[in-house]
């Protein structure tokens, strides 16, 4: 028996509320088999009527905690609003939109029930257009060869974490990071539930180009300093061609082919201080790169199971 708690960032999302609460009570929490539940919906900062709605369900179903944030932080921040609010041995993220199917959560729970930390609910295939699953794809595939190679195909959204890993994530504190990126960066124990996400059935997302793209630059320059490999590989490579290109100019001086005044020297100097610029940024983003790691606070380690000398025994 366990306690399963059930976060669900709102964001204008009041037509697809009560719709969502009756599809959890009928393909989760009405076949619970001596489990319980709670389930915690916070409102980032919505301008409609959602926290209204929320006020209602929570009259309804005495499981149901609310909260609202005084802003719009964005999904991560709420997830994390929700985590801190959950007292279940496991905590599942569910989307407001009823894109993802509640049933899952209970594929889920049957995978955490067989000794796993964290069960990412992979998606499979989506329905929607195919520009939406053209960079949905690519930025997972981007993910996963530069940042965090544990990253699955498809990506996710919704995931199970258990008690530990709620805590960890927690005392992290960390700003303009990912969330999922930090589930998969703690590297627990992990399973895959596959599923088809579903097309929106009411309102309009507000999961904008803008939200899209500072995800994807916080994924990158949180898990990954690839941009700073890139700028050494071509200061190095700067530093390689000037050399050998100011090799050739001289060459070419000497037996005459160069017979503009300055012309060499301009040239050789020019090359040479692009390369020893491009050089020098990329040595000075390492050190910035390193400094920038230590400030995050990350754990430098991440012990998942301790037993002792008397449990050996």
């Amino acid at each position: 028996m366990c306690k399963i708690s059930i976060i669900v960032p709102v964001y204008y999302n009041e037509e697809n509320l009560l719709p969502l609460y009756a599809d959890l009570k009928e393909k989760v929490v009405d076949r619970l088999k001596g489990d319980t539940y709670e389930i915690i919906m916070v409102d980032d900062g919505s301008k409609d009527k959602s926290y209204e709605v929320m006020q209602q369900l929570a009259k309804v179903d005495k499981n149901i905690q609310i909260a609202h944030l005084s802003r719009n932080f964005g999904e991560h921040a709420a997830i994390l609003a929700g985590l801190s609010l959950c007292s279940g041995d496991c905590a599942i993220r569910k989307a407001a939109d009823l894109q993802e199917p509640s049933e899952m959560i209970l594929d889920m729970v049957a995978k955490y029930k067989e000794g796993y930390n964290v069960v990412l609910a992979v998606r499979t295939d989506r329905e929607e257009s195919a520009s939406q699953k053209f960079f949905s794809n690519m930025y997972a595939s981007i993910m996963k060869k530069v940042a965090l190679s544990n990253m699955p195909k498809g990506g996710f959204d919704s995931f199970l974490i258990d008690r530990q890993v709620v805590d960890h994530l927690l005392n992290m504190s960390e700003k303009n990071t990912s969330l999922m990126g930090q589930i998969l960066w703690s590297g627990y124990k992990t399973a895959e539930v596959p599923y088809v996400r579903h097309k929106r059935a009411a309102g309009e997302s507000k999961w904008t180009l803008s939200k899209k793209i500072k995800l994807f630059v916080d994924s990158i320059l949180s898990f990954s300093y690839f941009p700073i490999q890139c700028i050494t590989g071509v200061g190095i490579i700067s530093c390689i061609i000037s050399v050998i290109w100011a090799i050739v100019l001289l060459c070419q001086k000497f037996i005459g082919r160069i017979t503009v005044e300055g012309y060499t020297t301009i040239v050789i100097l020019i090359l040479l201080s692009f390369g020893i610029i491009m050089l020098s940024m990329g040595v000075v983003g390492e050190y910035i790169w390193r400094m920038f790691d230590a400030t995050r606070k990350r754990p430098p380690f991440i012990i998942e199971d301790l037993r002792d000398k008397e449990e050996k025994r």
